[in-house]
């Protein structure tokens, strides 16, 4: 099994802020090390869960104490009520095709 290095972040945010907190979410320019990103969000627009696959541990660290993460978690907090991460290994499970 290829081992995976991923970052999950899910947060709540204010009502009707969807917009605004995008604009602020995204990275630019993109972290080195990261691979794939993913987001996610609620019907409602209200909690949104991103996912990004990094190259390892440590690319994804330095990225998470870097200067260009601080500034872009300082612009998402305007727009956000609550906030879970957490980081992960793992692999992709085999499904088998009917």
């Amino acid at each position: 099994m290829q081992e995976h290095f991923v970052w999950v972040t899910t947060r709540r945010i204010r009502p009707d802020t969807l917009e605004e907190f995008e604009t602020a979410w995204r990275p630019g320019p993109f972290p080195q090390g990261l691979l794939r990103a993913f987001a996610y969000w609620s019907e409602d627009g209200q909690e949104i869960t991103g996912v990004s696959f990094w190259e390892s541990e440590e690319a994804c660290d330095a990225w998470r104490g870097s200067e260009a993460e601080r500034r872009r978690r300082e612009a998402m907090a305007p727009y956000v009520v609550t906030e879970r991460e957490g980081f992960y290994r793992g692999g992709e499970l085999a499904v088998p095709v009917r």
